[in-house]
């Protein structure tokens, strides 16, 4: 399994211009050989972004639960999958606290994105209250539990399913997770799983860890924790930084 790197560019670059000229910088570090044939990258872009970036694999950073009808400013998953859009990104953790989405608001948008047949990248994790509670597990347990909720073990296998743990408390502060704290997750997060399914989806489901990545800890999660790859924010908006955390994955 190729490490797989990626980039949550968010509400970021202000103009196309710059969009194009970071997506330039990056489509020629995935060109070269020793990345193209070691690691898999995908670029997740503002949603007015993704019909004009070509050359990487492309994410959504989100979609709606509807496939059409009187829902103004949302983007479906057959509108997303019409683009060549190949990953989307459900559950991200600004997007249950700023737009309130529920448990059953993203198991409704991975229902239509399977059914669209897109890659789920699904985000997990617990606050710093929650933490401090030791609640880790628990939420980490339900998160998963009910963003998969009434979905079978073949509607899974028919796309690829990425689960990114991102402790919130970790997202944008520079206190990035230890390593045995982040191996303990993903031990979690296998287990969980194994307990709705089986170990053999277990084993496939891809397990990566985001929250202040940046080149100087990168290659300490790839080797030491026991993830996948990476979900990157902030540092994947410098090419030069992008390209040193993409370089680390390659054994």
């Amino acid at each position: 399994m190729k490490p797989l790197i990626i980039a949550n560019w968010k509400l970021n670059p202000s103009s196309l211009q710059d969009a194009k000229k970071l997506f330039g910088q990056i489509k020629r570090i995935v060109a070269q050989k020793s990345v193209r044939q070691k690691v898999e990258v995908v670029i997740c872009p503002p949603f007015i972004y993704l019909p004009l970036l070509k050359g990487v694999t492309l994410g959504a950073q989100n979609i709606f639960w509807e496939e059409k009808g009187a829902f103004t400013g949302e983007v479906s998953a057959i509108q997303l999958k019409d683009l060549k859009v190949q990953y989307v990104i459900i559950g991200h953790s600004e997007r249950r606290k700023y737009f309130f989405e529920t448990d059953e608001i993203i198991n409704k948008k991975i229902k239509k994105a399977l059914d669209a047949k897109l890659n789920i990248i699904l985000c997990v994790g617990e606050t710093a209250e929650e933490k401090d509670a030791n609640k880790t597990q628990e939420v980490i347990e339900r998160q998963i539990t009910q963003a998969l909720r009434g979905l079978s073990k073949l509607e899974i296998q028919n796309s690829k399913l990425v689960v990114a743990y991102e402790p919130v408390w970790a997202i944008g502060t520079g206190n990035n997770c230890s390593i045995d704290q982040t191996m303990s997750s993903v031990l979690l997060i296998k287990k969980t799983i194994v307990n709705l399914y089986n170990r053999q989806l277990a084993d496939d489901v891809v397990i990566l860890y985001g929250g202040s990545v940046t080149s100087k800890n990168s290659a300490q999660y790839i080797l030491g924790s026991g993830v996948n790859g990476l979900l990157v924010g902030g540092a994947s908006l410098n090419a030069e930084e992008f390209e040193l955390i993409i370089k680390s994955a390659i054994s």
